[in-house]
């Protein structure tokens, strides 16, 4: 991998609390300035008469270089607390976000904002048309194409579809890679700017990634070498200074079971071109799991670390010799 722009990995801005909000928060998002949204739901619940039951919907936003979240005016309506909160923001750049009623049949309702909340315009979930690339802000996510419309449960073959910063409209995207027929993709770019998508070679059946690096004009798809014969369930990947990493995720044989099982961890240092597995899970040894992305360290060419969270502790797996030294939980405040 070429020397990386040493201002993309840089420190994060300052997230502020928020402990004044009301209720609980869900569905957090940032852009790259910092500014941010969320979703919060308060609910209240009667136990004897459940249906009477209900959640409030909110709408938090942290505006670029403030340092209090605020309340904005939530488009979500008041939901039955027996139907819970499945609503969902999608962050869309600065100022700019979609936000998701739930459910997933295409004229389910959206609201797009594009000034940090003060004002919404209603939506739905239609993909309409296509587009040649990614724009700047956009979020990479799917539908399914085959049947169209279909739910999640009942779709043969996904595809690849842009949610506009725009406008927070879908539209296909019109090249796209060959990963079967349920792809997957990272539904932001990593810190260089590529975007990264994982499925399974079509010829093999066997876990592959593909990258692009032109938002999205252009694809490189390349095969895992997986531990196993069968196909996971998706791949997660994480780009760092030195090298990209892939937590390879699926079913695994022998051993307890888990959540969130995680295959094998694999590591290419030629941006994606070649892949080395590092880390094969077995029937005992930990890490067996991952929640969220992999977390890359300096050095990952020779020395660095890659850090997973598994069973509320933090482990670290080295290229070299496979080696990992759990952590146990930060004994106060939040985990890390």
């Amino acid at each position: 991998m070429g020397d990386p722009d040493p201002g993309l990995f840089g420190a994060p801005p300052r997230i502020p609390s928020a402990e004044g909000l009301p209720g609980w928060a869900h569905s957090p998002g940032f852009a790259r300035d910092g500014s941010g949204f969320a979703l919060l739901a308060s609910c209240v619940g009667d136990p004897a008469a459940p249906e009477n039951g209900f959640c409030r919907q909110h709408v938090a936003v942290l505006d670029a270089g403030a340092r209090e979240w605020v309340l904005r005016r939530s488009p979500l309506p008041r939901v039955s607390g027996t139907d819970g909160v499945s609503s969902h923001l999608v962050v869309l750049g600065p100022g700019r976000a979609l936000v998701e009623e739930g459910g997933a049949e295409p004229g389910a309702r959206t609201w797009f904002t594009k000034d940090g909340g003060r004002t919404w315009r209603a939506g739905d979930r239609r993909t309409v048309g296509t587009i040649p690339e990614i724009p700047v802000g956009a979020a990479l996510v799917t539908d399914c194409a085959e049947p169209s419309g279909a739910l999640p449960d009942d779709c043969e073959r996904r595809r690849l579809v842009v949610v506009s910063p725009q406008d927070g409209r879908r539209r296909a995207l019109a090249r796209v890679p060959l990963l079967g027929a349920g792809p997957r993709p990272q539904e932001q770019p990593e810190p260089d700017g590529s975007w990264w998508v994982s499925g399974t070679d079509p010829l093999t059946g066997r876990a592959a990634v593909a990258v692009s690096r032109d938002g999205g004009r252009r694809w490189t798809v390349t095969r895992l070498p997986s531990p196993a014969t069968s196909p996971g369930w998706y791949t997660a990947v994480a780009v760092g200074r030195d090298a990209v990493y892939a937590a390879e995720m699926g079913e695994l044989t022998g051993g307890e079971p888990v959540k969130n099982p995680m295959r094998a961890l694999h590591r290419s240092v030629d941006g994606g071109r070649t892949w080395q597995r590092m880390w094969t899970t077995g029937p005992g040894e930990q890490p067996r799991s991952v929640l969220g992305l992999p977390v890359p360290g300096p050095g990952g060419d020779r020395h660095g670390a890659l850090g997973v969270r598994e069973r509320g502790r933090r482990a670290y797996v080295r290229p070299a010799g496979r080696r990992h030294a759990p952590h146990p939980p930060h004994p106060a405040g939040p985990a890390a």
